[in-house]
């Protein structure tokens, strides 16, 4: 095991209409996909603790893990998860179908070898327990904060590296400069915000704050946003594996041109990016020179 990877497992339905039906209408979608996300392409293969159903979406969850040969450590649920998503230019609006009743503890499992640990929040329970477990034993923690859960707080004090996402700011009523004082306090090595457009506003191991632009991409490029913050923290755990000598503007770096390529793809298995790939969107795009206040 090189890394641990904890989350919520979907089947992403991702579609693009012109119009959302209500009532008794009806439409067609000109494009759509069916996938899961992850950064398997990139040569680091995690395994995963996640949520999986005994059903005929959980099966095909299980097949498209086993494509990029995840080791998948279930923890059963009594029906698969579910994502519709209707991406439109920088926006995206979702259904989230979910069903994180587990009917089991999480798995046991052996770390040796492991340099990774990355979470999300979801399995609470388990986060904390690797959390905890890694952070003890010198390996790496991060944290995908793209919302407040009940355990955030407590989670963040066993956690290196934690890039949280503005709908965070907005639900502990933080403005990005506060958040990261915030993530300081919580002891994280590493802390960073995620804005969109305007790139991401964080700070290194010497506490000192900057801000990195994200990539000038034409707004008719940009095809679904939607999973592109989990290929952007995939791709940075990633980078700091791979290189652990470079520092973390290095790894924000390849991991914004990860990013920047998955955004002009529609569906999550597609907007996966190679090493060729995210080396081709980090010459292609100039870095925007948007500036925001923190």
């Amino acid at each position: 095991m090189e890394a641990l990877f904890i989350g919520q497992s979907y089947i992403d339905v991702t579609f693009v209409a012109d119009v959302l039906p209500t009532g008794d209408e009806k439409t067609v979608a000109r494009d759509y996909a069916v996938s899961f996300g992850g950064c398997a392409k990139l040569g680091l293969v995690p395994d995963l603790i996640t949520s999986v159903a005994d059903d005929w979406l959980g099966r095909m969850f299980l097949d498209m893990a086993a494509k990029y040969r995840i080791p998948v450590h279930h923890r059963k649920v009594a029906e698969s998860s579910l994502s519709f998503v209707m991406p439109r230019g920088v926006q995206r609006a979702i259904v989230r179908c979910r069903d994180d009743e587990y009917l089991h503890p999480f798995p046991p499992l052996n770390l040796q070898g492991c340099r990774a640990l990355h979470v999300d929040g979801h399995q609470s329970d388990a986060a904390i327990h690797y959390a905890k477990t890694c952070r003890g034993a010198g390996i790496l923690t991060s944290l995908d904060g793209g919302g407040l859960r009940d355990n955030t707080h407590e989670l963040l004090t066993f956690i290196d590296v934690a890039v949280v996402a503005e709908r965070l700011c907005e639900q502990m009523k933080l403005n990005p400069g506060e958040m990261l004082a915030y993530l300081k306090s919580r002891g994280c090595h590493i802390g960073g915000v995620t804005l969109g457009e305007h790139g991401l506003l964080w700070y290194d191991e010497t506490g000192r704050e900057r801000l990195l632009p994200a990539l000038d991409i034409p707004v008719e490029r940009i095809v679904d946003t939607n999973g592109a913050g989990d290929i952007f923290h995939g791709a940075y755990v990633f980078d700091a594996l791979k290189h652990p000598d470079a520092g973390w503007e290095e790894h924000f770096i390849f991991a914004r041109a990860a990013a920047t390529h998955a955004i002009q793809h529609l569906g999550n298995e597609a907007s996966l990016p190679t090493l060729l790939e995210i080396r081709q969107a980090d010459r292609a795009a100039p870095p925007s020179i948007k500036l925001v206040s923190p």
